[in-house]
């Protein structure tokens, strides 16, 4: 059984409306504004780590790469760098694993520091003076006022 066109089109703007609802929630909006700054925040701090802090961490401990160190599981395995050595077969990646380990102690640092600035951010505007008192004028005003209403 087909249903007339005008009904299919019907249930079509319906499903578009619902969409649109959908799409233009506060929730949404505000989740994609979200993850589109986490991204580009993420693409930051990886820059940080790799192209700030680990050249730094390398020139301390005299320019090792620690991403290039494994352990061969075999007796096949020869190479000297880890690329070659897993086309020759198993190989324990150590070095890459901690590599991994430290960008990711750097980056939890980072989101640290930049959390507990946000939050001194927060209290010192919570911390604000309360607004004044109103003056002996405006309280007698403001009796008149609900005097008013009241009659």
């Amino acid at each position: 059984m087909s249903l007339p066109v005008r009904d299919v089109e019907e249930k079509g703007l319906r499903m578009l409306k619902e969409f649109r609802e959908f799409a233009m929630k506060g929730n949404v909006v505000d989740l994609a504004v979200g993850v589109i700054i986490g991204a580009a925040f993420g693409s930051i701090v990886t820059s940080l780590v790799g192209d700030i802090i680990m050249p730094i961490i390398g020139s301390i401990t005299g320019g090792l790469d620690f991403s290039n160190y494994f352990t061969g599981l075999s007796k096949a395995v020869t190479a000297g760098n880890l690329a070659d050595a897993k086309k020759q077969g198993a190989v324990l990646a150590w070095g890459n694993f901690l590599t991994l380990t430290l960008n990711f102690i750097i980056i939890a640092f980072v989101l640290f520091i930049v959390i507990r600035f946000m939050n001194q951010l927060k209290r010192s505007d919570e911390a604000a003076p309360p607004p004044p008192k109103p003056g002996r004028e405006e309280e007698l005003l403001t009796e008149i006022r609900d005097l008013l209403k009241k009659s």
